[in-house]
């Protein structure tokens, strides 16, 4: 056991605020991370210094946001997304690829950050759930049930979600659960020590096993 606490890297959102680029967290995220028993820390999007952060942290949360602008992967960017600022994607784009190379280093992606996992694994979105899903509305600020293939990892219960996006292709990783209507709520790379993504926001379930335990899984990994 290491002889300090854990520390958990938070990727910030981004937003403009004054004409000025804001670098900003809920407070839900820290204090999941402070309940399960690990050191949080808020990571302001840098992209040309992703490089130097892997070694300096036990553990990274992908969090939730806006939309992936989705050129860069060989895609046109749906008309209804609500884009993701560049330097936020850039900058958890570079971090996603440059840890492919530290598999021991525990992974959480939520929302947003599951999305970019999957696309960063070569994969694809939907971009615009109510184009193709009447239950579309069951995914925004609602609860809903998710099934999983593997209960140890993620059991199957209820959850709270908000997105109007859902990944369509994971790449390289595997699909490990999804909702009633086909949705894909949960995938993971079982090769890595802990590379996990929900589609879900753990930190807002009040559903303890899909919720605060999934924090508390990541720091556990993160320990060693």
């Amino acid at each position: 056991m290491p002889q300090h606490r854990p520390l958990i890297a938070i990727t910030a959102d981004l937003m403009i605020r004054n004409d000025r680029p804001t670098a900003f967290s809920t407070m839900t995220y820290t204090r999941s991370v402070l309940q399960a028993g690990g050191v949080p820390v808020i990571l302001p999007p840098t992209p040309d210094h992703s490089d130097d952060l892997i070694s300096r942290f036990d553990a990274f949360i992908f969090t939730g946001g806006d939309d992936p602008v989705t050129e860069p992967f060989g895609v046109p960017t749906h008309p209804a997304a609500v884009r993701v600022l560049d330097d936020r994607q850039r900058f958890e784009t570079r971090l996603l690829q440059q840890l492919q190379h530290h598999p021991d280093t525990p992974v959480l992606g939520i929302c947003l950050g599951m999305q970019m996992m999957g696309l960063v694994a070569g994969g694809s979105l939907n971009q615009n759930l109510p184009d193709t899903h009447e239950s579309h509305s069951d995914h925004w600020e609602h609860h809903h049930d998710i099934r999983s293939i593997d209960e140890s990892l993620v059991p199957s219960g209820t959850t709270y979600s908000k997105h109007r996006q859902a990944i369509d292709n994971p790449g390289s990783l595997r699909v490990l659960a999804s909702a009633h209507d086909g949705v894909i709520e949960a995938i993971d790379d079982p090769d890595r020590r802990f590379y996990l993504g929900v589609q879900w926001h753990p930190e807002r379930t009040d559903n303890a096993p899909l919720g605060q335990d999934i924090i508390n899984k990541l720091v556990r990994a993160a320990e060693g």
